[in-house]
């Protein structure tokens, strides 16, 4: 009875293996899932950027750009040339330094984030010794919470070397590197650091996460103090003066870096630009400045959008305030009309 040849059937075998195999896939497939589910941060695939990542690698960007400014403004010989004239007159310039922190910028972020567009004040030059990036510190310093947005969301906005007329002349108090993060077009992290403070300082804004420790907006509400270009001026000191009248304190200043953070911090009311200004020179300064509640809009009060494909100028005057905006606005909007 039991010495006889047990037959299988090879249909029936291969139906037991693919229900195995199914089985294996399932329990393993759940296992995953109630492993990533157990993770602090979400599990994406390599086409989504982590912006917490992101800021604190600009963080350290922006301040080996600055090593590079710092160091060579001590050199004997800048590498000074002309770009030519702007439009209101000034001088158009660029230095050695603008390129060397470019070098550090522009290719540690496409080296580290070889999917997002990166758009630069400044061209390729010969760069070698790309930084790598360590930016364990700078992590403990950031928002804990983070978010994850797709690469082809992203544009990033660098100013290697903002002020480059004030770094030739040695008024170094106005010169600053910056890199801007924004998302579908709108400024969301925004940094710059100031090189030539006595002890070099960054300060960063993510909208919706807050700003840097360092950033402490404390207004006066006067309604009266307003920085202006001293480069760029155009009929920027003519409209803000009908604007607001003889007691209003203007103050000309140079970097658009500078003043952004001059207004972030409360020291004055308002920045006020009239003539076209770059989107890398104003990108870190909007986010900075959203993120405490404030705004930066053109003169006619519209959303200046930082999206990679549309042009690298804009050409429709700029208020940035963290109060009051209409009022600005107003006062302003009067003048255009007479």
């Amino acid at each position: 009875m039991f010495g006889g040849t047990v037959r299988l059937n090879p249909l029936g075998v291969f139906i037991i293996v693919a229900l195995s195999i199914l089985f294996f896939v399932s329990l393993n497939t759940n296992l995953l899932r109630s492993y990533d589910s157990s993770k602090k941060e979400p599990t994406v695939s390599q086409n989504n950027i982590s912006l917490r990542k992101l800021l604190s690698d600009c963080i350290l960007l922006a301040e080996g750009g600055g090593r590079k400014v710092a160091e060579i403004r001590k050199d004997t010989d800048i590498g000074e040339t002309s770009k030519g004239k702007t439009k209101e007159g000034a001088k158009n310039v660029v230095t050695k330094a603008d390129y060397n922190s470019h070098c550090v910028m522009y290719y540690g972020l496409k080296e580290e984030y070889p999917t997002i567009k990166v758009i630069s004040e400044e061209k390729n030059k010969d760069c070698t010794g790309i930084p790598s990036l360590d930016n364990s510190k700078i992590l403990e310093t950031v928002p804990s919470s983070d978010e994850y947005v797709p690469a082809t969301d992203i544009s990033v906005w660098i100013d290697p070397l903002d002020a480059t007329l004030e770094y030739t002349e040695n008024l170094l108090q106005y010169v600053t590197t910056m890199i801007c993060v924004a998302v579908k077009g709108k400024p969301i992290l925004g940094i710059i650091h100031k090189p030539f403070e006595q002890e070099p300082n960054t300060y960063w804004g993510w909208v919706g996460k807050g700003t840097s420790s360092n950033i402490k907006y404390v207004p006066d509400n006067n309604l009266n103090k307003i920085i202006i270009s001293r480069s760029h001026t155009g009929n920027t000191k003519n409209i803000t003066r009908l604007a607001f009248g003889n007691d209003a304190e203007i103050v000309e200043a140079g970097g658009a870096g500078y003043k952004s953070l001059q207004v972030a911090t409360g020291n004055f009311d308002a920045y006020v630009h009239t003539t076209a200004i770059n989107k890398w020179d104003i990108c870190a300064g909007n986010a900075v400045i959203k993120a405490l509640g404030g705004q930066m809009t053109t003169l006619s009060n519209e959303s200046i959008d930082y999206s990679w494909a549309t042009q690298a100028e804009n050409t429709a005057g700029l208020l940035a305030t963290v109060k009051n905006h209409n009022i600005f606005l107003e006062k302003l909007s009067h003048v255009k009309k007479q």
